[in-house]
């Protein structure tokens, strides 16, 4: 094969790599509106702002003071009021956080969005040889 050949295939999928990472990333979630979008994001914000990972865990990942959050919107028994009064109330080890309607809303937004994107435990997944995770 020609040094010519091998260098247009090289530079051809160059090219092709670099074209198919720009659309990934210019693609809109389809799934959120703008709205639920601008309360996740504000809802990140106030979760990073308050530096809840801490002490809490996101997808097992993050402090063990408190309890993993991941999938606290939609345990059995807990839910939108029950995070609302701990964070509204605190504990011994949780500080109370004063957040208006607003911040409140977000964060339970961020909450549900992270909720619905799966189970947290790590431990349990499947990996994959090509870097990719399943849940089993």
């Amino acid at each position: 094969m020609s040094e010519f050949l091998k260098g247009s295939i090289y530079v051809g999928l160059i090219l092709m790599f670099g074209s198919y990472t720009w659309y990934i990333y210019q693609q809109k979630n389809k799934n959120e509106s703008g709205l639920i979008q601008h309360q996740v994001e504000a809802g990140k914000a106030i979760w990073q702002q308050k530096n809840c990972v801490a002490c809490h865990q996101l997808y097992g990942l993050g402090g063990f003071l408190g309890p993993d959050l991941t999938n606290v919107y939609s345990t059995h028994g807990k839910g939108p009021a029950y995070i609302k009064a701990f964070v509204r109330g605190g504990t011994t080890v949780m500080p109370s956080f004063e957040l208006d309607e607003n911040e409140m809303d977000n964060l339970l937004a961020f909450l549900q969005h992270v909720d619905a994107s799966g189970k947290s435990d790590p431990k349990n997944f499947r990996r994959n040889l090509d870097g990719t995770i399943e849940s089993q």
